[in-house]
């Protein structure tokens, strides 16, 4: 991957975030951050 498209799909990744944000709130962002620790801990579990 080259550092051009490492930094498009930053800014496309940030830019999801800040329109769900101001668009939803950030109740989202929660459930997010619990499933993806619960991810994390589930594929260090198979690791």
């Amino acid at each position: 991957m080259t550092n051009t498209i490492a930094a498009i799909l930053a800014l496309l990744l940030v830019s999801a975030v800040v329109v769900d944000v101001l668009f939803y709130g950030t109740e989202h962002m929660i459930f997010l951050g619990k499933k993806m620790f619960e991810l994390i801990e589930w594929i260090a579990f198979w690791r």
